[in-house]
């Protein structure tokens, strides 16, 4: 039943799309279509290139030094993943937009601002990734290098860049498709026709130009592009997503040479300079603006109400994937494709196709709150999939037999054996669905309506309306109220029952 619910979701998002979209083949090649997907691919491809030449560094350089507030220094590389993409570009544009501390450097909205968001988003993840493949390099490694005398440059050569070799496709990979898939970063930062993406341009073709079926085309190009990149993805995983720990378990003896010193410290320095401004600024401004509205209170209690009901319609449809899969292999293999397509469509294919789909039978503004809910639900469904499969796989391993010869079944089992056992990865999985929907945009604006909106929703009015003081303050509130999400997920996940 839940593999068919998603199924039908998805579908119900593809099939009128490509409905439309084959009765009109030859406008795909249109200059403006071209001309979007290519700086789709430009400023992905830029991106992903900028991500890997910052986080690789700052990796090698947090893997060779033993400092004083390295552990702090490895947290902060979590703070991308506890912002809202609304929440950052907001402090991005608090420290080099117009009226910011450093607005006279460069034109920030176009291609320049939107490399340095992604940037913002992704070198922690590069960062994190090179880090824990680096830190699970055997010490033997290192021991024998030291022994035969290697340079840093021996080092590089023979140990760190093997165990990188195997990571970066798959990560390139993942952060291309992140920022190709990109909406908030570019609805805000983009500055206009010459600078908009796929993603941006169906929302514009939907929301603003009443044009259906250039969305669909829009779209069609959109999910092609996608369904390379996660093939390709497939093939070259990028690695473990576990965070490196905060204390190195390996000794290395490279690096102590005065050049070393200084790449090292320059890396650590830009990575640094990149991540902490934007995350000063939201909360120095933030606070000077400090005012709780009624409009406020109800976008609060709308983003409460959203993203409780998503993250339990997630997990409702991901635990009897979960049971199922735990049982069999190649369910699990069927079961995890299904997420993952859910997860990969584009949230602005879906939405053409259920645009056009519903508009046919009923007001889509009528439905938008379900609509909103539905959307954040799928969006959810790998991170809710991936804490709890594991636990139920391992809760049936262990207690399968013992149940069957005791005869307990159904609700028995499910109230004296199964929620004992798995309360903990239940209520990881509520509050990683629940994270993922209360900062998320792009369901709100692309099926939002009049009177219905969130926080991300109310930040990105309020900057439209140059409510700066404000905005700064709702997002503080936002991005409050993740990391508090953040930290209840990270001591779930890392205590035992």
């Amino acid at each position: 039943m839940a593999l068919t619910l998603i199924a039908a979701s998805v579908v119900a998002g593809v099939v009128p799309v490509f409905v439309i979209g084959i009765s009109r083949p030859a406008a795909v090649f249109d200059s403006y279509i071209l001309k979007v997907t290519q700086f789709t691919l430009l400023q992905a491809g830029l991106s992903t290139l900028l991500s890997l030449g910052l986080g690789i560094p700052v990796a090698r350089a947090l893997a060779r030094r033993n400092f004083a507030g390295r552990a702090m220094a490895v947290r902060l590389l979590s703070l991308p993943l506890a912002l809202p993409a609304i929440v950052a570009v907001l402090g991005i544009v608090a420290i080099f937009g117009a009226s910011g501390i450093l607005g006279n450097l460069f034109n920030l909205y176009g291609l320049t601002g939107i490399l340095l968001a992604h940037v913002f988003f992704n070198f922690p993840l590069v960062a994190r990734l090179a880090l824990s493949r680096l830190e699970a390099i055997p010490a033997e490694s290192h021991r024998l290098a030291a022994q035969l005398g290697f340079s840093g440059s021996d080092v590089w050569r023979h140990v760190d860049r093997p165990a990188l070799t195997s990571m970066l496709p798959g990560t390139a990979l993942l952060v291309f498709l992140l920022c190709a898939s990109s909406f908030t970063v570019v609805l805000t930062l983009g500055g206009g026709p010459q600078a908009t993406t796929l993603e941006v341009a169906i929302y514009q073709a939907l929301r603003f130009d009443f044009d259906p079926a250039r969305a669909t085309l829009l779209a069609i190009v959109q999910l092609l592009l996608c369904a390379v990149l996660f093939g390709l993805a497939r093939k070259f995983p990028a690695g473990s997503a576990n965070w490196p720990g905060l204390r190195r378990g390996v000794t290395r003896f490279d690096g102590h040479s005065t050049p070393s010193r200084l790449i090292d410290g320059a890396a650590l320095a830009a990575g640094f300079v990149v991540l902490l401004p934007p995350v000063i600024a939201i909360a120095v401004t933030g606070l000077g603006g400090a005012f709780m509205s009624p409009t406020l209170l109800k976008a609060i209690a709308t983003s409460f109400a959203i993203g409780l009901a998503a993250a339990l319609l997630s997990f409702l449809l991901c635990w009897p994937l979960a049971q199922h899969g735990a049982r069999s292999k190649r369910a699990s293999r069927a079961f995890n494709a299904a997420v993952l397509g859910a997860f990969i469509l584009p949230p602005a294919v879906m939405a053409t196709g259920w645009f056009i789909l519903l508009s046919r039978y009923a007001p889509v503004t009528g439905l938008a709150p379900l609509l909103v809910i539905i959307m954040n639900a799928l969006m959810a469904l790998p991170f809710v999939h991936a804490a709890l499969a594991p636990a139920v796989a391992q809760a049936a391993e262990a207690n399968d037999r013992l149940c069957a010869s005791l005869g307990v079944s159904g609700f028995n089992r499910l109230r004296f054996i199964d929620l004992p056992v798995l309360r903990r990865a239940i209520g990881l999985s509520l509050v990683m669905g629940f994270i993922v929907s209360l900062g998320d945009l792009t369901a709100i604006l692309l099926f939002g309506a009049e009177g219905f909106v969130t926080l991300p929703a109310l930040i990105y009015q309020q900057m439209g309306s140059y409510r700066i003081d404000g905005s700064a303050f709702t997002a503080l509130v936002l991005a409050a109220l993740s990391f508090l999400l953040i930290l209840l997920a990270d001591r779930w996940s890392r205590a035992d029952d």
